[in-house]
């Protein structure tokens, strides 16, 4: 024990980072492996103990509008979720995470295993997700469950996904919300696609 904290002191002393303590997702559980069009890919935690958001992530102060703290719950009916949810739908071969910001955001870096469908293009995508197109919308007979995020409570792309989603026709109760978004998964240091 004396040589590791030795051995911490001095990394600290000449600018290596610490050791660190193991860094899980859940007590036992290092790392969740989703499936992705590149193939598997493991969600871990980042295991610097001193890492730190950075950059616009860090931001906490920003105009409002456009960025306005959005509600917990965009519309009645849609489910919330956090993280850990979010990775068992991520997991689950019957469900769609959908990354609701533009695709510039998208292409810095998301939650892998989502898919890239900008909060604009939403409604269009209800014929991926068991809907058909009739005379006043969609018609959902065979929904599927999505989960939409952004870039995090400040952002108002995923919400407004969401009700115009519901205003087409697809069913609230099978839309959930990971407000977070990518602010709060990147504050908990998990895997981001490159």
């Amino acid at each position: 024990m004396r040589v590791l904290i030795a051995l911490a002191t001095m990394a600290g002393m000449i600018g290596l980072p610490a050791l660190a303590e193991p860094v899980n997702i859940q007590p036992g559980v290092a790392a969740v492996t989703v499936p992705t069009e590149g193939g598997p890919v493991d969600i871990s935690r980042i295991q610097d103990n001193q890492n730190k958001v950075s950059g616009d992530w860090a931001l906490t102060s920003r105009a409002c509008p456009p960025f306005c703290i959005q509600p917990i719950v965009p519309a009645p009916g849609v489910k919330i979720i956090g993280e850990l949810e979010l990775m068992d739908m991520l997991r689950d071969p019957d469900a769609v995470v959908m990354d609701s910001r533009v695709p510039k955001h998208f292409e810095g870096g998301s939650i892998p295993g989502a898919i890239s469908v900008p909060y604009t293009d939403a409604v269009d995508y209800l014929g991926e997700l068991g809907c058909e197109v009739d005379f006043e919308g969609y018609e959902c007979t065979n929904p599927v469950p999505v989960a939409l995020f952004c870039n995090g409570p400040w952002c108002g792309q995923s919400p407004t996904a969401a009700r115009r989603m519901i205003k087409a026709g697809y069913p609230a109760e099978m839309i959930h919300y990971y407000r977070g978004g990518m602010q709060v998964w990147r504050m908990l240091g998990l895997t981001v696609t490159k």
